[in-house]
């Protein structure tokens, strides 16, 4: 499957421990906008209502080959998970301190979404991470790993 979106900024806001593949619910044109590449995850996430979990805030960009049936660009979209999945999805995110993000959105015969199980990151575990990054990166620069 090819990723053609990704949310970056939720892996360095977030310490991701666990991640479960999800399917969406989408329009025709909706799955045509993403397969062309215009979708932004940038300050999406999952809720969950009535035993759903739904996408939120999510950006697919209305396909411009649509023009009788347009859609609304952030509106919320169904996840579609199997019956266990969610049921661990909807008791991690209502414990403390846990989120469920997107991490990515990926075409192939189907639209998948790969969700995270997430716990913020504080400042100062940012500051350890860019550290770390930037000790390893200098580490393979010189070769002395």
């Amino acid at each position: 499957m090819k990723v053609i979106a990704e949310n970056r900024r939720a892996r360095f806001d977030f310490e991701i421990l666990e991640t479960v593949e999800a399917g969406i619910m989408l329009t025709g044109p909706e799955v045509k906008s993403c397969r062309e590449g215009h979708v932004n995850l940038a300050g999406a996430y999952v809720s969950f209502h009535n035993g759903e979990a739904v996408l939120k805030n999510a950006s697919i960009s209305p396909y411009s080959f649509a023009a009788r049936m347009p859609h609304e660009e952030r509106r919320d979209r169904k996840m579609l998970l199997k019956a266990a999945e969610l049921k661990k999805l909807t008791t991690r995110a209502e414990e403390k301190g846990f989120t469920v993000v997107p991490l990515s959105l990926r075409v192939g015969r189907f639209v998948k979404v790969e969700l995270g199980i997430g716990r913020g990151r504080k400042k100062t575990d940012k500051r350890q991470h860019i550290r770390e990054r930037e000790v390893a990166r200098k580490l393979k620069q010189t070769g002395d790993y």
